[in-house]
C-alpha cells in the first residue's frame, strides 16, 4: 500500500482548524500536524489552500439492495457516497427480503464486500413476530451497528406495533436500538380525515406532529423503562426537543438522537416547488420547526447530522401523491450542504465535523474511526474551499439519475476522498479498485 503524505493543509478536527502535514500509511493515519520529510512518503499531496476533515458517517441509509435494485443497489450508493465525503454507512433493513433473520443480514456484508468503496454496517430489522433472532445480535454486537424498529410504518412486515414484541426487545437487547418513530394510529386518523389529500403539501399534515411526538414519547419510556441504549432517528420537529437533554456529552447519553440535512434545509413551502421529489418519512414539516432544529443542534440537544438517503425511480416520484413512495436521495451532497451552511454563518465547519464525524464513532462506539488521529484507520476528505460545484445529471452517482439539487451550485467542491488510505474518488471520479471494510465496534 502506498505511503501518502498531505502538505500545508488545514486540519478540522477536534474542535480545531489548524495547518499541518498528515502521513497516511498502511491505511492509517501514520503522522498528524507539524512538518513531515516528503522523504517519507510515495505520493505527496500540496494542500495548500485546501481542507482535511474526517470522512463522514452516515448512520441512516437505505441502499435498497437486496431486491430493490431497480431503484439504488450498494455499490452504486456507496460509490456516491464517497463522492460526497460519506466514507462510512449504516444501512437499513427494510429491504426485500427484509433483514429479518442473521443470515439474511450476513447477506448484505456479503454484498458490500465486494462492492462497496466505502465502509459499511448494517442493522438487524424487527418484526412483530421475530424478536428471540433479533435479539441474537446481543452475541455479535462488536460487528453490527444495532437494531432497527420502524415504530411506525414501513415496507412489508416491519411495522413493530405489538407491545409484547417492543418491551421484550426493550427489555433484553444489550445493542443500541434505533427507531423510526411515527404513531401510526394518528396517521390513519389524519389519513380519513384528509382521504382527499391530492399533494405532497398534505403530507405533513398527514404525518404531523403529534404523530412524531407521541411515537418518540413512547420509545423514551421504553429506553428509560429497562435502561435501554436508545437512538431516535431523523427528529423532524419542535415538540420533540424536549425529549432530549444537554446536559451531558454524547459519550454518556442513553438515549441520542439523529437530524437529517433535508429537515435542517427544507420546509413545508417547498413542496409548491418540489412536490413529491421531496415526500419523505417523517414528513419535511411548517418552517419553525426547521428554526428549532437548528438550535436543537447548535445545542447540542440533537447529536448527529445524517441523510436517511432512500432513493426512488423518478418514474416513480412522478405519480399522484398516495402513490409516490417517500424518499430523497441525499447522501452526495450532505456534506456539500453543511458546508454550504457554513459558509453562510450558519453553523462552524468544526460543529459539521463534530456532528458528521466524531460523534457517529462517539454513538455507535465505532472503532478507530471517525477522527484524524495516529493510528486510526485514514478515512478523510479532502474539500476544495470556494470552488463552486453544480450538481447536474452528469455528476450524478445515484443509479436513480436524480437529485432535489439539480441546478444548485455548492460553493465547496469533494477534491479527494480516502477511505482506509487508499483514494477512492479524486477529480471528480471514482478509483475503482478498492472495497471499504466492515465497521467494528467498540463494545
Amino acid at each position: 500500500m502506498k505511503t501518502t503524505l498531505i502538505k500545508n493543509i488545514t486540519i478540522v478536527n477536534e474542535g480545531l482548524s489548524i495547518e499541518g502535514d498528515v502521513l497516511i500509511k498502511n491505511g492509517l493515519f501514520e503522522k498528524t500536524g507539524g512538518s513531515i520529510s516528503v522523504a517519507e512518503a510515495h505520493d505527496v499531496i500540496d494542500g495548500t489552500g485546501l481542507l482535511l476533515l474526517p470522512g463522514a458517517i452516515d448512520d441512516q441509509v437505505h441502499f435498497r439492495e437486496p431486491g430493490l435494485t431497480h431503484k439504488a443497489n450498494i455499490g452504486s450508493e456507496s460509490r456516491a457516497a464517497v463522492a460526497g465525503g460519506v466514507t462510512s454507512f449504516m444501512e437499513m433493513p427494510n429491504t426485500v427480503p427484509a433483514a429479518l433473520t442473521q443470515e439474511l443480514l450476513e447477506d448484505k456484508y456479503s454484498i458490500a464486500a465486494t462492492s462497496s468503496p466505502a465502509n459499511y454496517s448494517f442493522f438487524m430489522g424487527v418484526s412483530n413476530s421475530n424478536a428471540e433472532e433479533a435479539l441474537k445480535t446481543n452475541q455479535r454486537k462488536k460487528d453490527i451497528c444495532g437494531i432497527k424498529i420502524f415504530m411506525g410504518s414501513s415496507t412489508g412486515d416491519m411495522l413493530v406495533d405489538n407491545y409484547v414484541t417492543l418491551n421484550k426487545i426493550f427489555g433484553d437487547s444489550e445493542v443500541l436500538i434505533a427507531t423510526h418513530c411515527e404513531n401510526e394510529n394518528i396517521i390513519k386518523a389524519n389519513k380519513a380525515k384528509y382521504e382527499n389529500a391530492n399533494h405532497a403539501s398534505f403530507h405533513p399534515i398527514i404525518r404531523d406532529v403529534d404523530a412524531c411526538f407521541e411515537s418518540s414519547l413512547a420509545a423514551i419510556q421504553l429506553a428509560k423503562k429497562y435502561g435501554t441504549r436508545l437512538h431516535i432517528l431523523h427528529i423532524s420537529t419542535a415538540k420533540e426537543l424536549q425529549l432530549f437533554t444537554n446536559l451531558f456529552p454524547i459519550t454518556e447519553k442513553k438515549i441520542t438522537s439523529e437530524v437529517c440535512v433535508h429537515h435542517l434545509h427544507f420546509t413545508a413551502d417547498d413542496y409548491a416547488q418540489f412536490g413529491n421529489l421531496i415526500q419523505c418519512n417523517p414528513a419535511i414539516k411548517a418552517p419553525e420547526n426547521k428554526t428549532e432544529l437548528w438550535k436543537g443542534l447548535l445545542d447540542d440537544r440533537l447529536d448527529i447530522i445524517a441523510t436517511d438517503h432512500a432513493p426512488h425511480t423518478w418514474e416513480e416520484k412522478q405519480q399522484p401523491y398516495g402513490k409516490a413512495p417517500s424518499g430523497v436521495p441525499l447522501v452526495q451532497h450532505s456534506l456539500l450542504l453543511m458546508l454550504q451552511y457554513v459558509r453562510e454563518g450558519k453553523i462552524s465547519i468544526e460543529k459539521v465535523v463534530e456532528k458528521m464525524c466524531h460523534a457517529p464513532a462517539q454513538c455507535f462506539q465505532i472503532e478507530k474511526r471517525g477522527y484524524i488521529r495516529e493510528g486510526y484507520y485514514a478515512d478523510a476528505v479532502i474539500v476544495a474551499p470556494g470552488k463552486g460545484y453544480t450538481v447536474d445529471k452528469s455528476n450524478l452517482l445515484y443509479k436513480c439519475n436524480w437529485s432535489p439539487f439539480e441546478g444548485h451550485t455548492f460553493p465547496d467542491t469533494i477534491h479527494t476522498t480516502f477511505v482506509n488510505g487508499n483514494v477512492v474518488y479524486t477529480n471528480g471520479k471514482i478509483v475503482e479498485g478498492t472495497f471499504g471494510m466492515r465497521l467494528r465496534f467498540d463494545r
